[in-house]
Parts: C-alpha cells; sequence; structure tokens
C-alpha cells in the first residue's frame, strides 16, 4: 500500500481494411503461411508502397471518436530495427507526425468515472510472426517464421501513463475495444491478434518522480493483461525493496508460469534510427474529408447511454452493460422497437431481459448476438405475454429456454443470420404446456381463502408479526395454482384477506 502503480498502454489494433496498408495483398485470417506476402510487403528491389485510402478514413474515424487532433499533415517514417520476422529491416511507421493526436477515452471504475489521455495514434505496418510450435516434426527443433501479417495495417493507439492499477488498466482495454468495434475500424478478436496491448509498468512511492518503466508485450486477453501487471507491479516492488533497480527492458507474459520474462533491452527513439520515408509522400487530409467522416460516423457510446437513460428510462448501469457491444444495443433497441408499449417500465423489462436471461444463454453456449437463436422480434413476442399477464416471470424464462433449446442448434445461414424461431412460437409453447397465467380475481380470491382456511397456524403466525409466515402463504397458494396464479395478484389479495 507505500507503493503506487503507474501504467501507460499501447494498444495495436489492426484495421479491418481487406488489403494491407501498402499493398494489395489480403489480409484474410488463417491462409497457409506465407502465401499472403507480396513484394512490397517484405521489400523486394524496385517495388513502391501506395497508401490504402481505406486505413487512413479508420484512423480519421477513431480521432472524431475520441476528440483528438487530427493533423492535416503527417508524415510516414522507417522505424529500422532488425528481427526474423521484419525482413527489409525496418517498419514503416509514423513518428515526429502522427496522423492523430491527444484525445482521451473515459472509463468507469468503482470509484466513478476516470478520463485516460491518449498521446497519440499513428499508422504503420505489422511484422511477421515468429512460429515455435506447431510446426511438423520431421523439421526438429526450428522456429519458422510467417509473413502473411506483414503489411497488415495497424492504428498504434499510444495512451499517457493515467492508469494506476491492473483493473483500471483492463476497463480501459475493454473501453477501447469496444470503441473501436463499435465505429467499425476494427473487428476487435483477441484471439487472431487483432486487438493486442503492450503494457508499460513502472512503481514509485507516491509523490516520488515516475520509476523506471518496464514494457510487457502482446497480451491478447483481458485477464493476461490484468495477471501480466499485478505480477511485475510486486516483481518491481520486491527488486526495489530489496536493494536493486529496475531495468527499461521489454518483457514477455507466460500465462502457464504467470510471471514475466526478460525478452530484451528497451530500445529508445534513437535506436530506431528514424527518418521519412522517401517513398511516401506526406498524408494530406482536408477538412471536407474530414467532414464527411464525420457525417458518416454512428451514435458513439456515451451520447446515446445519455439517450438512453433519458428516453427510456432505464438507470446508467443498464444503459452502461447495453452500450457496451454495438450488437446487444442494436438488438436490445430492436426488442423495443417490436413492443407496441414504450413507456418506461416496458423498457426496464427489455433491458432486464437483454441483460439477464438473454446475455446468460448466449454466454453460456458461446453463441454471437447475431445468430442467437431467440431474435428480437421473438424475445418482443414473448415480453407481451408478460407484459399482458399471461406469463409470470418463471413461466416467461420456461418457455425462453424452449425457445432458445428449439433452434440453438439450427445451422447457420450462409448470411451468417440463424434461421431464428418461428412467429407465434410463444404462443403455442404457452398453450401445448398450458403455461396461461390465472389473472382472474375471483379464482385468485378462492384460491387465497382456501390457503388461509387451510393454514391456520401460519396465519396466526403472521398476525403475530411473523413477516416470513406470509412468505410462506404465498408459496402455499403459488402451489395450489401450480405456480399459474399472478404473484403480484396473489400478494396483493392475500394481504386484504388477512388485514380483514
Amino acid at each position: 500500500m507505500t507503493w503506487e502503480i503507474v501504467i501507460g498502454i499501447e494498444t495495436h489494433t489492426q484495421l479491418s481494411t481487406a488489403s494491407k496498408i501498402f499493398s494489395g495483398a489480403s489480409t484474410a485470417f488463417g491462409a497457409p503461411p506465407n502465401s499472403q506476402a507480396s513484394a512490397v510487403d517484405i521489400a523486394l528491389p524496385g517495388v513502391l508502397p501506395v497508401l490504402n485510402r481505406g486505413a487512413v478514413e479508420r484512423a480519421i474515424r477513431f480521432g472524431i471518436a475520441v476528440g483528438g487532433t487530427i493533423n492535416r499533415r503527417s508524415v510516414f517514417a522507417r522505424k529500422n530495427y532488425f528481427y526474423p520476422d521484419l525482413p527489409k529491416g525496418y517498419q514503416i511507421s509514423q513518428y515526429e507526425i502522427p496522423v492523430v493526436q491527444g484525445g482521451s477515452v473515459t472509463i468507469t471504475t468503482h470509484a466513478g468515472e476516470k478520463h485516460i489521455r491518449l498521446t497519440r495514434a499513428h499508422l504503420e505496418e505489422d511484422a511477421g510472426k515468429s512460429l515455435h510450435e506447431g510446426l511438423p516434426p520431421d523439421l526438429g527443433d526450428v522456429s519458422g517464421i510467417d509473413l502473411n501479417r506483414a503489411g497488415t495495417p495497424l492504428l498504434e493507439i499510444v495512451s499517457e501513463p493515467d492508469l494506476s492499477s491492473a483493473a483500471e488498466a483492463v476497463a480501459y482495454a475493454k473501453t477501447l475495444h469496444a470503441l473501436v468495434t463499435w465505429i467499425g475500424i476494427c473487428d476487435g478478436d483477441m484471439q487472431e491478434g487483432n486487438f493486442r496491448c503492450d503494457a508499460n509498468v513502472s512503481v514509485r512511492k507516491p509523490g516520488a518522480p515516475l520509476g523506471t518503466r518496464c514494457e510487457i508485450k502482446n497480451l491478447n486477453s483481458f485477464r493476461f493483461l490484468a495477471q501480466a501487471i499485478e505480477f511485475e507491479a510486486r516483481r518491481q516492488v520486491e527488486l526495489i525493496e530489496d536493494g536493486g533497480r529496475v531495468v527499461q527492458e521489454t518483457r514477455l507474459y507466460d500465462p502457464e508460469r504467470n510471471e514475466t520474462r526478460s525478452m530484451r533491452s528497451k530500445e529508445d527513439a534513437q535506436d530506431y534510427r528514424y527518418f521519412p520515408d522517401p517513398d511516401l509522400p506526406p498524408l494530406t487530409i482536408d477538412d471536407a474529408w474530414i467532414a464527411r467522416t464525420r457525417a458518416a460516423m454512428p451514435e458513439l457510446p456515451a451520447a446515446m447511454r445519455a439517450r438512453l437513460v433519458a428516453q427510456h428510462g432505464i438507470t446508467d448501469y443498464d444503459a452502461a452493460q447495453l452500450t457496451g457491444s454495438r450488437e446487444l444495443v442494436d438488438y436490445y433497441e430492436g426488442v423495443c422497437a417490436a413492443l407496441p408499449a414504450t413507456d418506461a417500465a416496458s423498457h426496464k423489462l427489455v433491458a432486464n431481459w437483454v441483460l439477464g436471461e438473454f446475455q446468460a444463454a448466449r454466454n453460456r453456449d458461446g453463441v454471437a448476438v447475431a445468430v442467437a437463436p431467440v431474435g428480437p422480434a421473438r424475445l418482443a413476442e414473448l415480453l407481451r405475454r408478460v407484459a399482458d399477464g399471461t406469463l409470470s416471470g418463471k413461466m416467461a424464462k420456461d418457455v425462453f429456454d424452449e425457445m432458445w433449446r428449439a433452434n440453438r442448434d439450427v445451422a447457420v445461414q450462409l448470411t451468417g443470420v440463424a434461421a431464428g424461431v418461428e412467429a407465434g412460437m410463444v404462443d403455442v409453447i404457452i398453450e401445448r404446456r398450458g403455461l396461461r397465467q390465472i389473472s382472474d380475481e375471483h379464482a385468485i380470491e378462492a384460491l387465497v381463502d382456501r390457503v388461509i382456511a387451510a393454514n391456520g397456524a401460519i396465519v396466526a403466525e403472521f398476525r403475530a408479526g411473523k413477516d416470513k409466515a406470509f412468505n410462506a402463504l404465498v408459496g402455499q397458494v403459488m402451489k395450489a395454482s401450480k405456480g399459474k396464479a399472478n404473484p403480484a395478484q396473489v400478494n396483493e389479495m392475500l394481504r386484504q384477506r388477512l388485514s380483514s
């Protein structure tokens, strides 16, 4: 508790273009090794890079989303270093003048909201990949190089060292991940390496200057990001308290051993010998291009959260949960649009079901929102039967489970959208299983009177001040109705009878 952790995050976001940043080679994932590495990607003699306009468009989109400054003129530079997966000996990146400067991302923590400043976001190409496992056994103990990723467009997003815990770092990474997928510049698939974080970690005594930082490379899961930061902070504190000193270096995280290990000494800018790439002219972005991009931007998460709270009457928490994913909030709004009622109670009901039963079923089965067995229109059908009193909450969950199971194993169509539950299935299930809720006042009155007459001892306990006895009586009424009585009406009728 006597040490402070200081964290900055560098995020490599693979841009969702079909071709690479300086060539027409494909960026598709999963191709055979070295089948998508063009002459431009590996800088064979005589080739010239040509900038991908789609990559620039996505960088502008990000700059607008975070409120950064989009430089009207930015420069590409050669970042010189040798590594086996970089055969040309340099990476084309941006150094002195990036495409985006400044901006911020707002995260939500237990202590409230916190604004994380961004230093810059710059365009660059990815390197290849070293393969140390999964190679054919006849090759022996060797490593392989796959250059398919070489030249893949990246937007490297660099934060200021404003994060002070692993939890804040994860909140920042998740918020950034949601944002780049929301605005359509990255598909966010961390398993494919399309969203990777490097964490710069240092420790210091409160009020002291910044300590020496270590960079932990290529963290491709939020869990690994948290574990790596926590281990590295402990390592640095123990090292200093034992009389040692932290050396600036690049480290790798080993999730199997839950430890970071030294990879190489940390390079500074001068080690890379940056100089403007002679084959690429400065990138010029005019006001008209920015204006067109701004006009095509979707409603951003913060604005949508505020709108849902103001217009739908749902809580800040529910709005934040829904807008954590563009697909999820679109699903929610699809359900709302299919319901005839538009009051706050209806919206709250929809939010509860989308964040509750729907998310639980989806996460349990590993199903994407777009191919969920129960689509927005079908969930709206179910919720209409809850709203009109046909189904209790428990009955509705039983119907939802049957709807989900009925279509869970249906093959996904070529369009990427599941076949979906047929219209009218809700009413079919209700009738077949006899699930219609009893809401008739006289029927419930008869059930209540019968239970009161048969449970004199429990009634006496309630009248003696034992509140739990009331719940026991409610349970008896629900049992007598085989779970079909409207719970709200049962509670109201029972209280009336017991007080008279």
